[in-house]
């Protein structure tokens, strides 16, 4: 609810959400063509053209891709980012870039299957795809609840260990999280860590 109200008061520009910072407020901005991705980093330039203005310094989120569905976060990159920042970061964007990939090939594999169980449904009937108006001919819900059913049976293993590689990548990313939060506080108490 209060992620929906902070949606609501950032504001939609030019078919990027600007996220408000929270909790990791960064210090100074990286302006120029580089912001956002490393060089050569393939998910960015792939899953969105969307770009935010050159001065930001919060992470954008996108409009969803058209294979995944994921909005794609283009992430902010301050110019004084420390080591452990820069991981927190490259793991933030390779877990992106995981889950991009997985939803993408789930939903193209769901898809191809759900329009080649209605064909064998139709053809069994001795239907065609359309009817003679020229309208597609569609399945009632029960009839749909048949290939629902076998989809999630048949990928029930593929599921599974992706939650569980999707919890573990979490975790992981929390722990960054805090180790960047303290690593602030030390600098802004201005203590120096050591290598």
């Amino acid at each position: 609810m209060a992620a929906a109200a902070a949606v609501t008061r950032v504001g939609w520009r030019q078919g990027v959400l600007r996220l408000p910072r929270r909790g990791f407020a960064f210090h100074g901005c990286r302006p120029g063509p580089e912001r956002g991705a490393e060089p050569g980093d393939s998910t960015q330039s792939r899953v969105s053209r969307s770009c935010p203005p050159r001065k930001s310094c919060n992470d954008w989120i996108g409009p969803p891709d058209r294979y995944s569905n994921l909005r794609p976060i283009k992430f902010y990159i301050p110019e004084n980012e420390s080591p452990l920042e820069q991981q927190l970061r490259k793991l933030r964007q390779e877990t992106q870039e995981w889950n991009q990939q997985y939803w993408a090939n789930q939903n193209q594999t769901f898809n191809k299957e759900k329009e080649a169980f209605i064909h064998s449904r139709l053809k069994a009937r001795g239907l065609g795809l359309k009817d003679e108006t020229g309208k597609k001919i569609t399945l009632n819900a029960e009839e749909m609840a048949d290939f629902y059913k076998d989809f999630l049976s048949k990928n029930f293993q593929k599921h599974m260990y992706y939650n569980r590689d999707w919890y573990k990548r979490n975790f992981t990313i929390t722990l960054f999280m805090g180790r960047v939060a303290l690593e602030r506080i030390w600098k802004k108490l201005g203590f120096k860590q050591g290598n």
